[in-house]
């Protein structure tokens, strides 16, 4: 088995030795127990699904480009949505920050070689691809037609799809989910170097190490409620089948209870990134530092009590439905000051427009409309007459999409350069950026309108009234599959044409600009220096290396003129 001890730091490097030189073969990949190797291995993986869950995204909008039946029947247009929730949910959005960029960048945003389990991180991503085989084996063989939830009693007793393998192949992935949080909850506490306390920690791994306690808290919650409803689809026990003395609702508490939290590992790595690049591109500390911090985990664990909003229509007691009410307005509060003290730390900035900030900047406007929305659908009058609607799709996207994904791509934009050692072109991702941020609101706004006007999702066929909405919204899809395109294809472009990044080409202050770009095997030629991490007055732009360094490795020209004190 090929493996790569790595020395605590190796003593030099040249440039060319790397993690991506550093051992060649399918096997050195394959094997590979290198952070920095996973997390790329994670990124293909999990953009890949992201570009086929997009594929049948559009495939579903084209479908409702016309009122009328097209070139899909109803059971295909079930399976189809089924399969785009799915493959979204649970093969890119969940795992793809803490996979791939998580994966990539605590290990050296911390300063340490590795994570504190590395074969368990390798583990993690086997299981994501074994995950991802039962998930593409129920595509290839019936099919599934359940909605990404599952839900019974038509999971159990009414469809004739591949349940069990979509439901197992959830619980495998339910693990790797597991395994990287229990990875990174490891590694934080016990590999943070000299002098990086947890407040002198960048908010991005606050980020992640708040996804990584709901990963170990509620993903198990998830993983047993599957394989009762698997054992309950082949064994018939009664636990959800009311014709057995079960109770399908049950099913939908055990499912809510992880899957809302589920929303917040999905946000929260997207919150984190976006503090970095607003810090970065404002040329300012981040306002609000604690707070930020603090609000990381408190949504975090509020986000474990108001699962039962998703049930107002369920025939809940009117008790319970005002609490819980009560507690969605409450998770509210944390993800405001967010946006409060990112908006407080633009506040006289010397903004950079650069394509990570533009992603930044669609990610403010999106995911608070996508928070504001969702304050309709916790209140009870108004959630009973959106309930099942095209609102509650469109909010939903606005969080997840326009939140996760666009954070996401922002983020990759911005540690692309240090995960290749390529700049990419600047002007066509600042217009991917743009395409992506139209296009968004192009297909997600008017759902709202029609939402609010009653048309209910997973509708095979719609009324007449309702199909200029649903052009503007398909015309917008393929908009916004484009712009996602071009900004792969800028990337993709780079690495065969891109000029060479430097170190630290942004001017951060955080660890992971102090090593080389790409990073040594080992991450570090020498210990990093440990300071404030939104310090920007602590880097300089040095012309020579075309790239900002630390001011105390500034070498010091003396000044021929000046005499010293004792000539």
């Amino acid at each position: 088995m090929t493996s790569h001890v790595m020395p605590a730091h190796s003593d030099s490097h040249s440039s060319a030795d790397n993690y991506l030189t550093a051992s060649k073969g399918f096997l050195s990949w394959a094997l590979t127990l290198d952070h920095k190797r996973i997390g790329l291995m994670y990124l293909i993986g999990t953009m890949t699904a992201m570009f086929i869950g997009g594929f049948l995204a559009l495939l579903l909008r084209a479908e409702h480009l016309s009122g009328a039946p097209g070139f899909v029947n109803h059971d295909t247009y079930n399976q189809l949505f089924t399969l785009h929730g799915a493959i979204m949910v649970f093969l890119f959005i969940i795992p793809s920050i803490p996979g791939a960029l998580g994966n990539f960048i605590l290990p050296v945003m911390l300063g340490a070689k590795d994570v504190a389990f590395p074969r368990m991180n390798l583990c993690s991503f086997y299981l994501w691809v074994f995950g991802a085989i039962f998930f593409v084996g129920a595509l290839l063989t019936t099919g599934l037609d359940t909605g990404w939830t599952f839900y019974t009693p038509y999971s159990t007793n009414t469809s004739q799809t591949n349940v069990v393998l979509a439901t197992l192949g959830a619980f495998i992935l339910g693990f790797s989910s597991i395994f990287t949080g229990l990875n990174f909850i490891v590694t934080i506490h016990t590999m943070r170097p000299p002098g990086m306390t947890w407040f002198r920690m960048p908010l991005f791994l606050w980020s992640l190490y708040a996804t990584a306690i709901i990963q170990v808290l509620a993903t198990p919650v998830l993983g047993i409620t599957l394989l009762l409803l698997a054992a309950e689809r082949m064994f018939g026990l009664g636990i959800f089948d009311p014709k057995l003395g079960g109770d399908p609702v049950l099913y939908q508490h055990f499912f809510w209870f992880y899957s809302h939290p589920a929303v917040y590992i999905m946000i929260l790595p997207g919150m984190g990134i976006i503090s970095e690049l607003i810090s970065t591109f404002s040329r300012k500390a981040i306002f609000g530092y604690r707070f930020i911090a603090f609000s990381s985990m408190a949504i975090a664990l509020l986000g474990f009590l108001v699962w039962g909003h998703h049930m107002f229509a369920s025939g809940q007691s009117e008790m319970i439905t005002i609490v819980f009410s009560a507690l969605t307005f409450s998770v509210s509060i944390p993800s405001a000051i967010k946006v409060f003290n990112w908006l407080a730390t633009m506040y006289k900035g010397s903004i950079v427009l650069a394509t990570p900030m533009c992603y930044a900047l669609s990610f403010l406007f999106l995911f608070t409309i996508g928070g504001l929305t969702g304050l309709f659908l916790g209140a009870l009058a108004t959630d009973i007459h959106l309930h099942d609607t095209y609102f509650v799709v469109a909010h939903f996207h606005y969080v997840m999409m326009g939140g996760t994904l666009v954070a996401f791509v922002g983020g990759l934009f911005y540690w692309w350069p240090k995960m290749t050692g390529k700049m990419y072109n600047e002007f066509w991702g600042q217009i991917s950026a743009l395409i992506v941020f139209v296009a968004f609101n192009l297909t997600f706004f008017p759902q709202f309108v029609m939402g609010s006007r009653g048309m209910p999702r997973r509708y095979y066929n719609y009324l007449p009234e309702f199909q200029v909405y649903h052009v503007l919204s398909t015309i917008g899809a393929f908009l916004l599959g484009f712009g996602l395109l071009l900004a792969a294809v800028v990337l993709i472009v780079s690495l065969f044409k891109g000029r060479k990044a430097p170190a630290n080409p942004w001017g951060a202050a955080t660890l992971e600009w102090q090593c080389s770009s790409p990073p040594p095997l080992a991450n570090f030629e020498k210990t990093p220096t440990v300071g404030n991490p939104y310090d920007m007055q602590s880097v300089v732009w040095d012309p020579d290396t075309e790239s900002f360094v630390r001011r105390g490795d500034v070498p010091i020209v003396p000044d021929e003129t000046e005499q010293p004190a004792h000539a």
